[in-house]
């Protein structure tokens, strides 16, 4: 199996591509770009960074390497975690790992890895066709020549002019002054004011791409449940009473993340009606309401249900465990 391909495919529909135990490959946006130097004109792309803290498995890339590979779930996340192991022995033993059409992966004296991506590559479907061209220079030395040629043919004379009286025109002239400092200054606040509306645009742009991105790299925690311990009283002669000490771990399975609560509250009575025991989980760190299709206390379960509802419903439904 070449994981890296899975990858490559996936890079081009969504912004983040998470491979369980290794790292998380993320996705951005750039505009066209014009290198004065060479006069190379480049299409829009997407630009690859990765992340090695992202390890925890959202799912994505291990249902779509078990489809492609017409094998289980689990036999897929094997297969990957086995291809993750001997990317790790590579890295150790070799100098750098290089993952076709994706980039090439390096580990430095601190233990660090570092990532370069390859630009060959132009995920972002939209500039599909399109590639880099090179414009020749517009050159305008003719047109200054004519104009000095014309200087050189037409002198120009300036002669001083002797005011008789002085009378009402210095006043004019301290007024322009006064006008034109006035308008500068009218004209450098206004730009000021611009200046901070963009920041505050950026702003707002920014944290909105952020909490895209957590939405879009979600996880879930694979560590093995706890068992309750159940304690027994012995001075009791006539029942046994057992207590549970710990709750088992509940699984959610997330529908979507709302700003609004009343969006929330809807997509809720929308999953009722479609036939789910749908209900609405509180809020995350970022203050979104989230909405879940089901709870389920046995992971297996949780999953098998995910699978349905990613086939079914919403392929962007992720699962959620609490302890």
């Amino acid at each position: 199996m070449i994981l890296e391909h899975y990858i490559s495919d996936l890079l081009y529909r969504y912004n983040c591509v998470v491979v369980p135990g290794f790292g998380a490959f993320l996705t951005q946006k750039n505009s066209a770009k014009l290198n004065v130097a060479t006069n190379t004109f480049s299409a829009p792309n997407k630009s690859i960074v990765f992340n090695r803290q992202l390890v925890s498995n959202d799912g994505l890339l291990v249902s779509y390497v078990s489809n492609a590979e017409k094998v289980s779930y689990e036999t897929a996340l094997v297969k990957i975690e086995n291809q993750v192991k001997s990317w790790q022995d590579h890295l150790i033993q070799e100098t750098s790992l290089h993952l076709k059409n994706i980039g090439s992966l390096s580990r430095n004296i601190e233990d660090k890895i570092l990532f370069q991506p390859v630009n060959e590559t132009n995920y972002l479907t939209s500039s599909f066709g399109l590639s880099n061209f090179n414009s020749l220079l517009v050159t305008r030395e003719v047109l200054k020549e004519e104009v000095i040629e014309i200087e050189e043919k037409t002198p120009f004379v300036i002669s001083p002019e002797r005011r008789a009286t002085r009378g009402f025109r210095p006043f004019l002239k301290y007024a322009a002054i006064l006008m034109l400092a006035f308008s500068t200054g009218v004209t450098g606040y206004r730009a000021y004011q611009q200046q901070r509306t963009n920041e505050k645009v950026a702003i707002q742009d920014a944290q909105e791409f952020v909490n895209k991105q957590i939405q879009e790299a979600t996880f879930f925690d694979l560590s093995p449940l706890e068992l309750p311990t159940v304690t027994v009283d012995a001075s009791s002669k006539s029942t046994a009473k057992s207590t549970i000490s710990k709750v088992p771990a509940t699984h959610f399975i997330v529908a979507g993340a709302f700003r609004i609560k009343d969006n929330a509250d809807r997509k809720i009575a929308q999953l009722k009606a479609n036939g789910f025991n749908a209900g609405y989980y509180g809020t995350n760190a970022f203050g979104l309401h989230m909405v879940t299709f089901n709870s389920y206390t046995n992971a297996n379960d949780a999953l098998k249900a995910l699978r349905e509802i990613k086939r079914t419903q919403s392929k962007d439904a992720w699962l959620l465990t609490e302890k």
